[in-house]
């Protein structure tokens, strides 16, 4: 049995060198190994206790980590709730704010479709129909990507 516990925390800290895991990540990757569930359920509370892994800390990497590549509140809110518990999640929506989200539309827009900025009110409604569902797919809100294109609309035009 503690061969079996040291081979769990073993694996796990290998995996948490590499990058910060959530709980239900190693424990999924732990049963792939066929580890019993509820010995790698209580070394992975002990790694929670020593400090060594935490689901605060790897929702706030997580969410780093896929907004610099571009992606909107949606689309990464879908992708916590399968790493983590929900609770770990609501203090994350509370504490960002829309500005940091609509600098970030602005970014990705503008990576995008650079050449158009300021032509925008010149595109055929299926340009801005196709560039909506762009950002759509990115995980961006309608309601934000409505307040992108009015914004462009105002200050190029």
């Amino acid at each position: 049995m503690d061969a079996e516990r040291k081979a769990i925390k073993d694996m796990c800290l290998r995996l948490l060198a590499r990058r910060e895991h959530s709980q239900k990540e190693l424990l999924a990757k732990c049963r792939l190994k066929n580890f019993v569930k509820q010995t790698v359920l209580e070394v992975l509370a002990e790694l929670a206790e020593q400090g060594w892994q935490d689901d605060a800390r790897f929702v706030e990497s997580y969410v780093r980590s896929r907004k610099q590549k571009g992606f909107g509140p949606l689309l990464i809110a879908q992708q916590v709730r399968q790493r983590v518990a929900a609770e770990q999640l609501t203090p994350w929506l509370e504490q960002d704010p829309e500005e940091s989200w609509f600098e970030l539309i602005v970014q990705v827009y503008s990576k995008k479709y650079p050449q158009d900025l300021m032509n925008i009110a010149l595109l055929s409604p299926q340009e801005l129909a196709k560039r909506q569902r762009f950002l759509l797919q990115r995980g961006f809100p309608a309601e934000l990507i409505r307040t992108l294109f009015a914004h462009l609309i105002r200050n190029k035009s």
